[in-house]
């Protein structure tokens, strides 16, 4: 028997070990964690439970029967995040450089079954030189079904994936179909094809920082969600960040007690809309005064910040919240901010996850750039998402809502289940000046008529009562009150009954 437990150690210290300590002392120097070391920071201490630990791959071409590590490059298992359960798989890049072969992948697709089945979210830690070159196209297989896998499990677990080194390639599409992505500043970078290969075929010279680091994808080409500063921050980042999300489109959202309470007043809030409608304000701080001790949790920070997507909590009580931002554009809606809210708003949809909307919005962006891009199509996701959305939406306008801009952010007219206005708001087709120049434009060399008739548009409309009157607001309400009033209002709508017609699935305008 002793015998048998020494073997047993043996075999468990040598997978602990990776690809060994020389390639742990070389994963150190360049400022990351080993896989082990990054699951140790992201689980509770004591809770991880590893699987298929001494797994091996099976290929004998090009010398690698002669090299077996237990693990194949990836640890996988479950863990939990302040006591809720969690599936994990987290690439060694001491491993081969975390290539990918097919048992690598049989151990991913393993961990994401049972993540399925249980019910609980899945988190993967991405560090990967990609492909088993080796291995061909069984390596290539693994990567489709990991794939299938990501395609089967969207919105229903979450998908949560850390890019903590290298992501090429084919590699590169499982964390893209999952919800969020949160990249390493400095030493994580995805993208198709790299900059070799790149000066190859188009003569462009470009680093991989550049082509796809953590800048380039969390301001330029929203595929990242977050940038982190280090492999710690990160996983700490995600901590936090999982604790906001439901195990699965079967539960709840999370509840958590909280001190703040549930009708606190906010007064500064009636002074926060400048005099002038030109002047703007921060959305952050509204939305930072109306969650639980300020707490919010935004995503996409540095991409299309004309709009604010993120996670907040009332009564404890996890909220997505989407906000228009005047200090960025004037807080227009343009083809980034559209795609940006509109991905947001349909993943709180998949699941149960309430949605507060803060209007202030001037229009759509205008010009020959947005047009010729596809602004039409790209708005219509945002004004598709909110109207396909079945759980609670309640939408503040706080200035601003003209135009088409009015309808997508969330209105009545898309099934808001409640829509208050501040009296600050202001509901109209478009801004005075330019509804003027338009009913009124015989008479635009006569700035003294201009200027009357613009006073009249703007005692008429630019205020709430219009649409209040129609029933398109349900109540103007005092800026001090939103927290309490949202918070009544989530209480009302927490067993919302509402069904879409029955569909295999829509047909959104990708």
């Amino acid at each position: 028997m002793s015998a048998n437990i020494a073997e047993l150690e043996r075999r468990r210290e040598a997978a602990r070990l990776g690809g060994g300590q020389k390639r742990i002392d070389a994963q150190h120097s360049k400022g990351k964690l080993t896989a082990r070391e990054r699951l140790d920071v992201l689980l509770d201490a004591g809770s991880f439970e590893e699987i298929d630990m001494y797994v091996e791959h099976n290929c004998v071409d090009f010398g690698m029967d002669e090299s077996h590590i237990p693990g194949d490059g990836v640890v996988t298992g479950s863990g939990t995040i302040n006591g809720r359960l969690v599936y994990v798989f987290s690439q060694d890049f001491t491993v081969f450089g975390g290539s990918l072969s097919e048992r690598h992948a049989q151990k991913i697709c393993k961990v994401m079954d049972a993540a399925m089945k249980m019910g609980a979210p899945i988190i993967g830690l991405n560090d990967s030189g990609g492909a088993r070159i080796q291995e061909g196209v069984a390596s290539l297989g693994g990567y489709a079904d990991v794939f299938q896998k990501n395609i089967l499990a969207s919105g229903v677990i979450p998908q949560l994936s850390l890019i903590m080194g290298p992501c090429a390639g084919g590699a590169v599409y499982s964390p893209a179909m999952t919800d969020f992505i949160f990249m390493v500043e400095d030493s994580s970078y995805m993208f198709v094809t790299g900059p070799e290969v790149v000066k190859t075929v188009t003569n462009e010279v470009v680093t991989q920082e550049e082509l796809g680091g953590a800048s380039t994808h969390t301001t330029k080409t929203s595929v990242a969600d977050l940038a982190c500063e280090n492999d710690i921050t990160a996983l700490l980042q995600a901590r936090d960040f999982i604790d906001f999300l439901p195990g699965s489109n079967r539960d709840e959202v999370p509840e958590r007690p909280t001190s703040d309470p549930w009708d606190r007043l906010e007064d500064s809030l009636d002074t926060i809309i400048p005099a002038s409608a030109n002047q703007p304000y921060d959305m952050h701080e509204v939305i930072r005064k109306t969650v639980d001790e300020g707490d919010f949790f935004e995503v996409q920070p540095r991409h299309a910040a004309n709009i604010i997507c993120g996670f907040g909590r009332v009564e404890g009580r996890t909220v997505g919240i989407v906000a228009n931002q005047p200090m960025v554009l004037a807080g227009v809606l343009d083809i980034n901010s559209s795609k940006k809210a509109a991905r947001f708003v349909r993943f709180c949809d998949a699941f149960g996850i309430p949605i507060i909307t803060f209007v202030d919005v001037p229009g759509f962006l205008p010009g020959t750039d947005q047009e010729h891009n596809g602004i039409i199509k790209h708005g219509a996701k945002l004004l598709f998402a909110y109207g396909e959305a079945t759980v609670p939406k309640i939408t503040v306008i706080t200035r601003k809502a003209y135009g088409g801009a009015y309808d997508v952010m969330a209105s009545k007219h898309l099934r808001g289940d409640l829509n208050y206005a501040w009296p600050t708001a202001e509901i109209a087709v478009m801004g005075a000046k330019g509804a003027v120049e338009i009913i009124f434009r015989q008479d635009r060399d006569d700035p003294e008529k201009i200027a009357a008739k613009t006073k009249e548009y703007e005692d008429r409309f630019a205020n709430p009562f219009v649409a209040a009157s129609k029933g398109f607001i349900d109540e103007v309400i005092m800026p001090h009150s939103t927290r309490r009033r949202i918070a009544l209002g989530l209480r009302k709508l927490r067993n919302k009954e509402l069904e879409n017609p029955w569909k295999k699935h829509d047909n959104i305008p990708l």
